[in-house]
């Protein structure tokens, strides 16, 4: 397939065209970012030693338009935007942008009516097989156990908590028949009371070059049990979203997420 890139000179921008400048089943064909960034013009292979004959630019229609797929980590007014486009020549999407609101989720929603398209806050195929531990594991201990979710990520990062954390706790809430909007608490501060054991716990942590790391803990009375997922570097995204690019070929349209893709569901 033809992949088109948005927010090509970012840390996750240039993983996304390495691994596809590596795959053997897609052709990297557009590489996008925003007007004034300095390697506008450039090799795009350049930003990764692979020299690809690719130029940097600027014109997102045009870039996403000469696409049969568009691949967008980037920020959720930008992966809307470009969206639109998308729905207009009829390019499929694979989308991993976080902190998407719900508004955003419905127009995401609305387009899969038109075009195929897989949203995931999480690319990662280990991440998803620990969606599905979770979703077993909260079953199980559904009773007597209280539940925390701890994520870390890098200082860049703009949104709190991570997409993959809300991730995991609308899994577990809908495994424990609960409402996540409802049970969610972000953070403590103060005399806070005693814990709430309908409560899902959220706590944030941002530092450094920390890539992803996300833990949920089930913590019983004499026990603790824990579900983690850590990441080393973005190869895990990069990798998972070529492999959702090579889900949709073929697709008219739907909406999908990583689960769809490795057959999770």
């Amino acid at each position: 397939m033809k992949i088109a890139v948005v927010g090509a000179c970012g840390r996750m921008g240039r993983m996304i065209i390495e691994s596809v400048l590596k795959d053997g089943q897609a052709t990297l064909v557009s590489a996008i970012d925003q007007p004034g960034t300095m390697a506008i013009g450039k090799d795009a292979g350049e930003l990764v030693g692979m020299p690809c004959g690719v130029a940097v630019s600027s014109d997102v229609e045009a870039g996403i338009a000469r696409a049969d797929c568009l691949i967008d980590f980037t920020r959720p007014q930008g992966t809307l935007e470009h969206l639109e486009i998308c729905r207009r020549h009829k390019v499929a999407a694979v989308i991993g942008t976080t902190g998407i609101d719900d508004a955003g989720k419905a127009a995401i929603a609305a387009a899969a009516r038109e075009i195929p398209i897989v949203y995931s806050p999480n690319m990662s195929v280990g991440f998803n097989v620990v969606i599905k531990l979770l979703d077993a594991a909260s079953r199980i201990l559904n009773e007597g156990y209280d539940i925390e979710i701890v994520e870390a990520h890098h200082r860049h990062k703009v949104d709190a908590p991570s997409g993959t954390a809300l991730r995991m706790g609308e899994v577990i809430a809908d495994a424990l028949g609960r409402d996540l909007k409802t049970c969610a608490v972000y953070g403590r501060e103060g005399y806070t009371g005693e814990r709430d054991p309908s409560t899902i716990g959220f706590a944030t942590v941002r530092g450094g070059d920390i890539v992803g790391d996300h833990t949920v803990m089930y913590c019983g009375t004499g026990e603790r049990v824990e579900i983690s997922h850590k990441a080393g570097s973005r190869v895990p995204y990069a990798l998972g979203s070529l492999r959702a690019v090579r889900f949709l070929a073929g697709r008219s349209c739907g909406l999908f997420d990583m689960q769809d893709v490795l057959g999770l569901r």
